[in-house]
């Protein structure tokens, strides 16, 4: 991974998720963690959000992240990235259906819980 690569993921993390939150996250670094918060940024931002000849757009990729993370069941990542769809253009009612779509295929105890979380995250938005 090379440092533009890096560098591209690192715009791209803090365009999508919001400054703040991805200077807390680098801040809060350690020597043991921050090999990972370099590998996020290069690999997933970088290498897969970042790739330039790509037909997908953000808000293609926002909504597949909200499926995927809400069937597997990693809330906070699934919240934040709830935040990071509405950045990225993704209604309400997109973001609604795609979690319908999630619930006829992963099961209604995934759904329950990603339209619960995407409420909750939904409050934080309006309340900032």
């Amino acid at each position: 991974m090379t440092e533009d690569t890096y560098d591209k993921g690192l715009r791209i993390r803090k365009e999508v998720l919001g400054e703040a939150y991805v200077d807390r996250a680098l801040a809060a670094a350690d020597d043991f963690s921050l090999d990972f918060q370099r590998l996020v940024t290069s690999f997933c931002w970088g290498e897969s959000w970042g790739r330039d000849d790509s037909p997908l757009s953000r808000r293609d990729r926002s909504l597949m992240n909200l499926v995927m993370l809400g069937c597997l069941n990693r809330g906070e990542e699934f919240k934040l990235h709830v935040k990071g769809a509405l950045t990225n253009g993704v209604s309400r009612d997109e973001i609604r259906d795609a979690l319908i779509h999630l619930t006829v295929y992963a099961g209604v105890p995934a759904g329950v819980e990603a339209f619960r979380l995407a409420r909750q995250a939904f409050a934080e938005v309006d309340q900032a």
